[in-house]
């Protein structure tokens, strides 16, 4: 009976194919989102940074309390993380 239940489920298992993998049907239209998300990440910081450095300048030149560095070095990391997000992924999944 053991036997009988092992060879079903061979014959079971050896009809599972591998299946070819191919893109999904609406794959361009979501990796051209993608592309418009990390162009408006990338100019959001570069605005961020120029943001902060003229508010960097200000405080310098008017003698208030430096807050802006802050805002800088928060830019400057949110925007490596930003741009190596891609990469982060690929590691992760083992592309």
């Amino acid at each position: 009976m053991i036997i009988d239940a092992t060879i079903a489920a061979n014959d079971l298992l050896a009809q599972v194919f591998n299946p070819d993998p191919e893109t999904p049907p609406v794959a361009d239209k979501l990796l051209r989102l993608v592309r418009y998300f990390t162009w408006f990440v990338l100019l959001s910081g570069t605005l961020a940074i120029i943001y902060a450095g003229g508010r960097f300048a200000w405080e310098k030149w008017s003698g208030g309390p430096l807050q802006s560095p802050k805002q800088v070095a928060g830019a400057l990391v949110g925007g490596i993380i930003a741009t190596s997000a891609g990469t982060i992924m690929n590691a992760a999944i083992g592309v």
